[in-house]
């Protein structure tokens, strides 16, 4: 048994914030799986981890109690989903905060992250009286046909470190006003948010009252091998998995292999392209926010950038600049705007990219680390500006950390291309102010991703729209106008209200 974490100001300040939260000390104390602050390096808490058998045990109750909610009306269900978001705006400011402790996100990333779940809570609330089917033209008289949606099971949802929050609420407040329990796996990266978020969700239930049995929502914390429990368990009909491209590989088979639905939310290679008419101060901005928030560790940061060979002397000075003076270091100080990295796992990747460049003879600006802040176990790097004579190497592969990988192009058509020439197809912009580029950009032969924007960054999304990837990314939505019939099955019904019996397609057979 780990001892418990030195009483520092930081693990002192963590273990007030998790009280204050409801939970249990129990949940964070004595356990094996050392809980980290990537600000410091330091050990917040020893989180008890659970076992597959404990997973295959959590699985078994989400069953269960999916059985009893599929029954409860649907606006009903959302009225639990409602008190969830009281119970999120009651602790936005807590959570946000201990997103930012663990996760290492400044505090208005922290609190945004908050902030969607709330939003994906009010969205999920006016669905559940908007769960529609269709009634469809028949060619047989007297006979009436249409479309039903029913609950489909328990939903499993592994997520990653970097939206330790938010990615389950996508998926909890959908799946539940559809009739679904849902059952967790979060990164062993951040269990304490996670433990957080689900003694809040256990609140809203409490108010809830009856009509919401045990199980209906199961935390389970631990590796690889719980997560695996999720994905192959029968009893699992939908599993949202948030990873690594390398992770969907192993988990798509498997899902497929007993005919599970995915939702896939996997890597993420994003570009973005400078054209000639582009309003540069804007794209100024929105580059450096894609690229560098979030310390580049964003499924949607941006990460290659195509500048038009007639403005690319203009821009990427000025980018440079940029670089080289936004303020990188510990997230909860004033004017900071680029926290650290992860772990010492994503800086040697960071480091590894930044070399194999250079042997490709880039100009590489930045991307060293950033010496006295935090402690030894702390990793901090300025971002990492790489001017590339080609589109090649290290611009072709996901690296999740702040390097941005710039190349001219000459014709709209040659960057759509090159925008279009790596296997992740999740996020993509353009900056114009000329129509036929913007058009082109997002037609039928223009990007080939799940999200194509104009004058803005890859990255940011809103709960509006549909979250999601082509190609490498998975393929997966989340969030979005018709993002609820991932967690629910459809039935055809037609009936026959005559006293006739005629067939379809004019078939005759007559007894």
């Amino acid at each position: 048994m780990s001892a418990t974490p030195a009483a520092t100001p930081l693990v002192s300040e963590v273990d007030q914030l998790l009280q204050r939260l409801g939970v249990p000390r129990a949940a964070y104390t004595g356990g094996t799986l050392a809980a980290r602050s990537p600000i410091t390096g330091e050990v917040l808490a020893q989180v008890p981890q659970q076992s597959a058998a404990d997973a295959t045990a959590a699985i078994g109750r989400a069953h269960v109690a999916f059985q009893a909610w599929r029954n409860v009306p649907a606006p009903r269900r959302g009225e639990l989903v409602r008190l969830l978001g009281e119970e999120l705006r009651a602790a936005k400011a807590d959570l946000g905060l201990l997103v930012t402790i663990e996760a290492g996100k400044i505090p208005s990333e922290g609190l945004g992250e908050v902030q969607e779940m709330i939003d994906i809570c009010d969205f999920a609330v006016g669905l559940s009286r908007q769960l529609y089917g269709l009634t469809i033209a028949t060619e047989r008289p007297g006979h009436r046909m249409m479309e039903t949606w029913h609950p489909l099971g328990v939903c499993g949802v592994i997520s990653a470190f970097n939206f330790p929050v938010a990615v389950w609420s996508w998926n909890a407040a959908l799946a539940l006003v559809c009739g679904d329990s849902v059952v967790w796996k979060p990164s062993e990266k951040t269990p304490l948010t996670a433990l957080a978020t689900h003694a809040i969700a256990q609140r809203a239930i409490a108010r809830f009252g009856a009509d919401a049995p045990e199980g209906l929502l199961e935390l389970i914390v631990g590796q690889r091998d719980i997560g695996e429990v999720l994905v192959d368990d029968a009893r699992v009909p939908v599993l949202s998995a948030t990873g690594s491209t390398a992770m969907g590989r192993a988990v798509g088979p498997r899902l497929a292999a007993r005919f599970a639905r995915g939702i896939l939310e996997l890597g993420g290679n994003n570009a973005a392209i400078v054209a000639p008419t582009a309003d540069l101060n804007l794209a100024l901005r929105g580059i450096a926010f894609a690229a560098m928030g979030t310390a580049g560790q964003r499924c949607t940061t941006l990460r290659r950038l195509f500048v038009h060979e007639s403005i690319y002397d203009q821009l990427v000075p000025q980018l440079a600049k940029v670089y080289a003076n936004v303020q990188v270091g510990n997230p909860r100080t004033a004017g900071t705007l680029v926290g650290p990295l992860i772990d010492r796992m994503a800086f040697d990747g960071m480091q590894k990219a930044l070399e194999q460049s250079r042997a490709l003879g880039a100009t590489v600006h930045g991307g060293g680390r950033v010496e006295g802040v935090g402690g030894a176990d702390a990793y901090y790097v300025r971002p990492a500006l790489v001017e590339l004579q080609k589109h090649e190497g290290p611009a072709l592969h996901e690296t999740f950390a702040p390097i941005l990988y710039v190349v001219r192009y000459s014709s709209i058509d040659e960057a759509i291309a090159m925008n279009n020439a790596v296997g992740a197809g999740l996020s993509s912009s353009i900056f114009t102010l000329n129509v036929r580029e913007a058009e082109q950009f997002m037609s039928a032969a223009g990007s080939d991703c799940g999200i194509a924007n104009v004058n803005i960054g890859p990255s940011g999304a809103e709960i509006g729209g549909a979250f999601g990837g082509e190609k490498e990314t998975g393929g997966g939505r989340e969030a979005g106008s018709d993002s609820w019939k991932a967690y629910m099955r459809r039935a055809t019904n037609t009936i026959n209200y005559s006293t006739a019996l005629p067939l379809a397609q004019g078939v005759t057979f007559d007894v």
